[in-house]
């Protein structure tokens, strides 16, 4: 499988310390640069609020099939979290789209790094991304990370 990035994010953090542990943990703003060969696929995303991004972890450096998550101390499987450090280093974060301007996406929630390749974007549409009957294993009790979300 061969992935080709069809834009690059602007973004102030420079390294994964900088960087908010989650999206709905930070109010940054950023941008994505759509590479103009994309940029016509970008007709009509204004009408969205919010919009998935699938990107690259760029930085992350090999792989563990057991980590120590954020709000844990304990090993668990890659899978059972959102560590970078995966077998295909692929994330994705939902981000607020603030405007569109030509082939510059602006975006606040912003938790990607400088230089991060955007491998997708895909709208946020409620009624087919929300479920009422959500289990979030062992994050129950830690998933706010004794931080209050943004907004709330």
């Amino acid at each position: 499988m061969e992935l080709k990035p069809i834009g690059i994010v602007h973004s102030p953090y420079k390294t994964m310390s900088d960087a908010p542990v989650q999206p709905s943990f930070s109010d940054d703003e950023g941008e994505i640069e759509i590479f103009e060969e994309y940029a016509d696929g970008l007709k009509d995303i204004e009408g969205f609020s919010h919009i998935w991004v699938i990107f690259q972890f760029h930085k992350s450096e090999g792989y563990g099939l057991h980590v120590t998550p954020y709000l844990d101390d304990e090993l668990r499987g890659v899978f059972a979290c959102r560590a970078p450090r995966r077998p295909n280093p692929i994330g994705m974060s939902l981000v607020e789209l603030v405007e569109r301007e030509g082939n510059i996406l602006k975006i606040r929630g912003l938790d990607m790094l400088d230089e991060t390749p955007v491998l997708d974007i895909k709208p946020y549409v409620g009624v087919f991304d929300e479920d009422t009957n959500v289990r979030i294993g062992w994050l129950e009790g830690k998933a706010n990370g004794g931080r209050e979300k943004k907004g709330g």
